[in-house]
């Protein structure tokens, strides 16, 4: 039996997506969640073999979630689904040791295929995604720019940015101006808007 825990915020479509692959001979959902932040306490403790995950979820995205995943629960493999077709969000994914990767759009019976490809030990990925990273420019942030930057999407202001990163406060303002430069932006706003619809952040 493949044990799966869902990441999903919209209740319904938790809901749905739960009775459906509850509806396979050969897969058990253990658990649900509605925010990033729970996902690893639900999965060390259900110790699901598949985490079907959301990317856009509340107090931590699906992938940073993911992230953590392999250093808390090895055995836990995690595919995502998105709703959205960015491509950036497709090599943050395989950064972040993710094994599937598929729209949310996708038919049932596909979606209780590659859980079961990604529980054992296989890897899918949506091929228009697939061809859309391919094609799509490279990020122009370099790792600190990015983190700052999705920091500040989040609200966090330069001072609290510095103090969660052990940053001083000038050169949290010198990333934050380098981003906007770089990405074009005609502020810190415009800025996170043009990373995060790129999948960059």
């Amino acid at each position: 039996m493949i044990r799966v825990l869902i990441a999903e915020d919209m209740h319904l479509l938790r809901e749905a997506l739960a009775e459906l692959l509850g509806l396979e001979d050969d897969i058990e959902v253990v658990a649900q969640v509605d925010s990033g932040a729970r996902i690893v306490p639900a999965a060390e403790r259900y110790r699901p073999d598949v985490a079907v995950v959301d990317i856009d979820l509340p107090e931590m995205d699906g992938l940073a979630a993911a992230a953590l995943l392999p250093g808390r629960v090895p055995g836990c493999r995690v595919l995502i689904l998105t709703a959205l077709s960015r491509p950036g969000d497709l090599r943050r994914a395989l950064e972040a040791g993710v094994a599937g990767f598929v729209r949310k759009d996708v038919r049932p019976d596909e979606l209780a295929a590659a859980v079961r490809t990604v529980a054992a030990g296989g890897t899918v990925i949506d091929p228009a995604l697939a061809s859309a990273a391919l094609l799509a420019p490279e990020s122009p942030l370099t790792q600190r720019e990015a983190e700052v930057l999705r920091l500040s999407a989040t609200g966090a202001q330069p001072m609290e940015i510095a103090e969660r990163l052990f940053l001083s406060y000038g050169t949290v303002r010198n990333y934050l101006t380098s981003a906007v430069g770089k990405l074009g932006a005609r502020n810190r706003i415009d800025a996170v808007r043009i990373a995060t619809e790129s999948g960059w952040i």
